[in-house]
């Protein structure tokens, strides 16, 4: 896993709703920036969408960038493809850019292993969290609440440390192109 304090890797990825490109600099002057790797096929991202719906709307008047990239192998998995991830970012009306990482380097460049899969970024694009978005799952009781990433969340934008305890996500892994795997993913 990429170590608290790391640096937030640049991107140059196209929006697939506005078709704009979207990068670090897209977010100048907000305090934090929230960067979730997504799949629109993922149980587990399935199971959360209303709540990454939610986190885009909750705060979309606060000083938090929030940026989605989708980097799965579109051949084998058509769902990710950049029409449908429009379709799924129409469908939950997100507030955010939904972005299409083709070439995966920039899921290698994040060291992201899952969907969905959180990096939380500070002011000065230090790492501050990386961490599950709750502790609901499928097939679980247990509320979608998005309680951990927002904790982090409004720890950052209030100013207050972000607990030092981070529980790793848990999702489908990302699809890489066959032989693209990076070696973190091997390990």
């Amino acid at each position: 896993m990429t170590g608290l304090g790391a640096a937030a890797p640049d991107f140059l990825l196209p929006d697939v709703v506005s078709v704009q490109t979207v990068s670090l600099a897209s977010f100048a002057g907000k305090k934090g920036l929230l960067v979730m790797f997504i799949s629109r096929h993922c149980p587990y991202v399935q199971h959360v969408k209303q709540e990454l719906a939610r986190l885009g709307t909750d705060y979309r008047e606060k000083e938090l960038g929030i940026v989605a990239i989708a980097s799965n192998y579109v051949p084998q998995y058509p769902d990710d493809s950049p029409e449908s991830l429009r379709e799924f970012a129409a469908e939950l009306a997100l507030a955010f850019p939904v972005c299409y990482d083709e070439s995966q380097e920039i899921a290698k460049a994040y060291q992201a292993a899952c969907t969905p899969d959180f990096f939380l970024y500070d002011e000065s694009r230090r790492l501050v969290y990386r961490g599950q978005l709750d502790g609901s799952r499928p097939k679980t009781d247990i509320p979608v609440t998005g309680a951990d990433l927002r904790a982090a969340i409004d720890a950052l934008l209030g100013g207050r440390e972000i607990a030092a305890t981070q529980r790793p996500s848990l999702g489908c892994n990302i699809k890489w192109r066959p032989g693209n795997e990076p070696a973190y993913y091997r390990v």
